[in-house]
């Protein structure tokens, strides 16, 4: 397996030494006409025979997806793809004479935001001397496969994270499979790895229809934590897909992080103990164990885009927060300045602000909502962290819910951007006042800007509070209409579009802070029209 990952990733740098865009399938790439013109196409033909067809042997797909056993794939044919690699590289060699070219090897995938994998707690000597016994009773293991089993738990012991990974994943495949099969009564798709048939792989397992449209039972069985895990861990985009980066030799295998595998590890324990023929309650209740299936039994999504917006929200209030410690000119400066004067607009938009807050307030937790203060900060914030705290549904999300998600994304995205603009600036400007470098045209530049941010910092709030309130209730979308739904998509294009405005005329380059005003009562307007009209998700239940 690791030797079809490196050839697959090895072969695609020298697809480019010729071709643009890589292949992602091993068997497109196999079949280009750029690998051929480099090796040959008889050697290709060797190479799709071994590992890139379905009408060959096809020992990557047939290995990577958990389908052999270890005595089921002779050594010769592991002998084979060594001499053959080894020939690759003599052929390679001598085209890279010939034409002068300079073979580029593309850059590995870093796995980042590995604070988020940390789900489990670390797995101890005790814990994978239990695991190993659990494996020889756990009927999630097909007895065929118990040496992977044992040594993927070998490799973890020893330091080597990613084996233990290239070992596991095809193991937990087939485990999954197993129980697929059953709960959808379908054995005859179990050893399903045949050029005629469609494999029975993660993809199908873990979506919500099967190929013949009736609905998947798999998810019901496992339950929404553990199908949450699986999708976070391999399938979503934003994810760390850890199944495709190895499997197409994308990771380096030395600085394999125990962090994830500790995770995907812990995770496999718990399928072992919870899919079993035998009486496996003293395991489930040993000291050791319980904590693994406790944080199974809570796990929250990560990855989804549902689960990265709130995670935005709450970064981007934390960014807005620090305004109110941010240095300002003390007000006497501020008078001293000939020809300045404060624009009472700031109060209006506040106003503004402070009226469509009161009226979304139904629509909030009750318990973080105080009426007699709307704009208050630390309120909205307690408010922010409630929405963000609730659960939402994330497995098999419509078309129509991932659009919203895409713009509510942006929009967070751009609202954080303004934040940070906001505090460089003046964190800049007040320095530069205080050491008395400004000019006079920039001194009443920053002063228009200390008297932009009294509402700027309350309409983020807002826009922050709209779209966390609409996330909440996001899956309501279904009672739109098609007009309707567009017209929705329209409004959150119009105020994404106010927040890519502000981000351009808060830019240290623009500085433009009149006509942030005038943007501001443009995008309150019609908030307050759009709210006025009920329109929005949340107001769908009324």
């Amino acid at each position: 397996m690791k030797l079809t990952s490196h050839l697959e990733r090895a072969l695609g740098d020298v697809y480019l030494l010729i071709g643009k865009d890589c292949p992602f399938l091993l068997k497109d790439l196999l079949a280009s006409e750029e690998l051929t013109v480099i090796f040959g196409q008889a050697v290709m033909n060797v190479l799709r025979v071994f590992v890139g067809s379905p009408y060959g042997l096809n020992l990557r797909n047939v290995l990577w997806h958990g389908f052999a056993s270890p005595q089921e794939i002779p050594v010769k044919y592991c002998a084979m793809l060594l001499f053959l690699t080894a020939g690759l590289g003599q052929l390679l060699q001598t085209y890279l004479l010939q034409t002068k070219c300079v073979l580029i090897h593309r850059p590995y995938v870093t796995l980042i935001s590995l604070e988020e994998l940390n789900i489990f707690p670390d797995l101890s000597h005790e814990t994978l001397s239990l695991a190993e016994e659990l494996v020889k009773l756990s009927s999630f293991v097909l007895k065929t496969m118990l040496p992977f089993w044992i040594a993927a738990l070998t490799a973890f012991k020893q330091g080597r994270y990613a084996d233990c990974m290239i070992l596991l994943l095809p193991q937990l495949e087939a485990g999954l499979r197993l129980i697929f099969t059953a709960t959808n009564k379908c054995p005859n798709r179990l050893l399903t790895a045949e050029s005629s048939a469609v494999y029975t792989t993660f993809d199908e397992m873990l979506a919500k229809q099967l190929n013949n449209e009736e609905i998947n039972q798999l998810p019901l069985v496992l339950e929404e934590p553990a199908m949450e895990f699986l999708w976070d861990f391999l399938n979503h985009q934003e994810g760390p897909r850890i199944r495709d980066h190895l499997s197409h030799g994308e990771i380096n295998l030395k600085a394999f992080p125990r962090e994830v595998a500790n995770q995907m590890v812990a995770f496999a324990v718990t399928l072992l103990c919870r899919f079993s023929d035998e009486d496996m309650v003293a395991f489930k209740e040993h000291v050791v164990i319980k904590p693994l299936m406790n944080c199974a039994g809570c796990y929250r999504s990560r990855f989804h885009p549902i689960s990265l917006l709130k995670k935005q929200v709450l970064e981007c209030m934390k960014s807005i927060h620090l305004w109110s410690e941010l240095p300002i000119v003390p007000e006497e400066q501020v008078q001293a300045i000939k020809g300045f004067e404060g624009n009472a607009e700031a109060s209006t938009f506040v106003l503004k602000t402070a009226e469509i807050l009161s009226q979304l307030q139904q629509y909030m937790p009750q318990n973080c909502y105080s009426p007699d203060d709307p704009v208050n900060s630390d309120q909205t914030d307690r408010l922010l962290i409630e929405l963000c705290n609730m659960r939402i549904c994330t497995l098999y999300s419509p078309r129509s819910v991932l659009e919203i998600l895409v713009v509510l994304r942006k929009i967070s995205t751009q609202c954080h951007q303004v934040s940070e603009q906001v505090i460089a600036s003046i964190e800049l400007r007040y320095k530069q006042w205080i050491n008395k470098t400004l000019r006079s045209r920039q001194r009443h530049n920053y002063l228009r800007m200390l008297n932009s941010i009294k509402f700027l910092s309350p309409v983020l709030r807002l826009i922050l509070t709209l779209i966390t309130l609409e996330l909440v209730n996001i899956h309501l979308v279904y009672k739109k209409n098609p007009f309707d739904y567009q017209q929705y998509l329209k409004f959150l294009k119009s105020v994404l579009q106010y927040t890519e405005n502000l981000v351009t005329y808060t830019s240290p380059e623009k500085n433009k802070w009149d006509e942030t005003m005038e943007l501001t009562n443009k995008a309150l307007t019609k908030i307050k029209r759009f709210s006025d009209e009920k329109l929005t998700l949340m107001q769908l239940d009324t």
